[in-house]
């Protein structure tokens, strides 16, 4: 399946470490669910599944302290359903007396190039779970019907299209929804180490930045959440390692992802 490449850039970004819970601590890098999540938020379909293969990092890493408010509780689920069964109800949260202040270690000035390609789902899993979005119902006649060539062509069509004119279902962001990201779509080609001449330029010229000189073990880092079983989802993780300023992302299914 083609490799498509993003080049992705925010003021600010927070991937969360799970492991601290009250103040938030942000991974070094980006985690792999947050580069894919960015690939979604430009094109999501049921049927197929982002998986990133590559994160390069293009700007030095670099850190801010913050102090935030944030809001201390969710909306009721009890109010929720009492709503939708008598047609009202207060769902409202009252800010001011849920105001909480947070501090936080943050990325700021972030930029990667992130590499990832899709993956075509069994129709046995998406239809049922998505079935408003299925045009045809589930039968055995229609099985050989899920794996015509066209298939894979016309998302890959409309990833490019949509990349190419800056379009998205909704604003990818970088961890965090009010740390927006810029995103533009980059040749994957051209954007590899080889194909980047010595003024930093590619082939056609464009200015082109390579990745940070810099290695480290970033430890172990959230990959995504399982949802096998859709009740509990499950984290995973993968001991992720930054070799000059790129991280190699190993298959969902690879042993060195692990739960």
């Amino acid at each position: 399946m083609k490799t498509y490449c993003l080049e992705v850039s925010g003021d600010f970004a927070c991937f969360t470490r799970p492991e601290m819970k009250v103040e938030r601590v942000s991974y070094d890098v980006i985690t792999p669910s947050a580069a894919r999540a960015v690939f979604e938020s430009i094109l999501w379909k049921p049927a197929i599944r982002w998986q990133v293969s590559k994160i390069e990092v293009l700007n030095p890493i670099k850190w801010i302290n913050l102090r935030r408010n944030e809001v201390g509780c969710v909306a009721s689920t009890r109010n929720v359903e009492t709503a939708m069964k008598s047609g009202a109800g207060q769902l409202g949260i009252f800010v001011e007396d849920e105001r909480q202040q947070r501090a936080g270690l943050f990325l700021r000035d972030v930029k990667y190039r992130i590499h990832a390609h899709f993956e075509l789902r069994d129709p046995g899993f998406h239809k049922p779970n998505y079935p408003h979005l299925s045009k045809r119902k589930i039968s055995d006649d229609e099985s050989h019907l899920e794996n015509e060539p066209n298939a894979a062509a016309k998302f890959m069509s409309m990833f490019e299209r949509r990349a190419a004119k800056g379009q998205c279902v909704n604003q990818p962001y970088l961890g965090c929804r009010e740390f927006a990201a810029n995103f533009n779509l980059a040749d994957a080609s051209a954007a590899s180490p080889e194909a980047i001449a010595d003024d930093g330029r590619d082939a056609g010229g464009r200015a082109m930045h390579g990745a940070i000189a810099e290695t480290r073990d970033l430890g172990y880092m959230l990959y995504d959440l399982d949802y096998s079983d859709a009740a509990e989802p499950k984290p995973r993780f993968f001991r992720a390692q930054l070799v000059n300023g790129v991280l190699d992302v190993p298959a969902w299914d690879s042993e060195e992802v692990r739960g």
